[in-house]
């Protein structure tokens, strides 16, 4: 608790307790990112039709533009409110990613990073009269599953190893990352799984000047992941100051390992 204490007041907040804006939010952008998980196509999760109850849950709340994390690539049909796609290309042989929008998309592009099933893809989206880049990222995962062996003498110095080297990587793809997002020359909205918190170096990195759509207009812990019954916030929405951050939601479903948000963005030029 007090090392949490400390990392509110020194590294931004980690738990807010909303405000009161009515701003109406129905002219913005909506923008939803969620890791799927695969859609459960793995049953990691052992109750029937998952991957349909995403599906509908993404329908219900209707948003612009979809990041989709770890895809199912026969889902596409399934999707058919979204015209326009872009996902990682087959021959990246990468974990897919996928964009849907309602809006067109003029160009696309995917950004692979070495020794790695994990990648970024990116669509620049036409919005109006404007194009606005959108990318979809996924970082390396530290692929360790929480249980009581997890804190074992051997298990522990196995799981640091892993931790030493999984920041790294991380710290290697958010700058490679960071430098792609900075040679655009449209407004520029980052969204996806960071894995990592926001206390590290690797979200600051990314972040930079960049708003985070939970800091501006989130509410209690923001929580995207939970470790052991923690509350971690490791997915976010982070858009350049040409935008104007409408609204932030979290949403609380039980139907992959990560928990979905969506913002509501409104480009100032409009």
């Amino acid at each position: 608790m007090i090392s949490l204490s400390i990392g509110y007041f020194t590294f931004g907040s980690f738990y807010k307790f909303g405000n009161t804006d009515k701003t109406n939010n129905d002219s913005g952008i909506k923008i939803m990112t969620y890791n799927a998980w695969g859609f459960n196509k793995n049953e990691w999760i052992r109750k029937p039709d998952i991957g349909d109850k995403i599906v509908e849950f993404i329908a219900k709340e209707d948003p612009d533009i979809l990041c989709l994390q770890e895809y199912d690539r026969p889902r596409r049909n399934q999707f058919s409110q979204f015209p326009y796609l872009v996902v990682t290309p087959l021959s990246a042989k990468k974990t897919p990613q996928a964009i849907f929008s309602k809006y067109p998309i003029v160009s696309e592009g995917s950004v692979d990073f070495p020794g790695t099933i994990n990648n970024v893809i990116y669509a620049d989206v036409l919005i109006d009269s404007d194009t606005v880049r959108i990318y979809n990222m996924h970082l390396q995962s530290f692929n360790i599953v929480p249980s009581s062996e997890t804190f074992s003498e051997e298990q522990s110095q196995k799981n640091y190893k892993r931790l030493v080297s999984t920041f790294k990587k991380q710290l290697e793809q958010a700058k490679i990352l960071n430098q792609h997002k900075l040679s655009s020359s449209y407004p520029v909205v980052v969204c996806g799984d960071l894995n990592n918190t926001q206390f590290s170096s690797i979200y600051r990195i990314l972040k930079g000047e960049m708003q985070d759509s939970f800091l501006e207009k989130g509410k209690k812990f923001g929580r995207t992941y939970s470790l052991l019954g923690f509350p971690l916030r490791i997915d976010y929405v982070l858009a350049d100051s040409e935008f104007e951050i409408l609204s932030h939601k979290n949403y609380y479903v039980v139907l992959s390992d990560h928990y979905p948000l969506m913002a509501t963005l409104d480009l100032k030029s409009h």
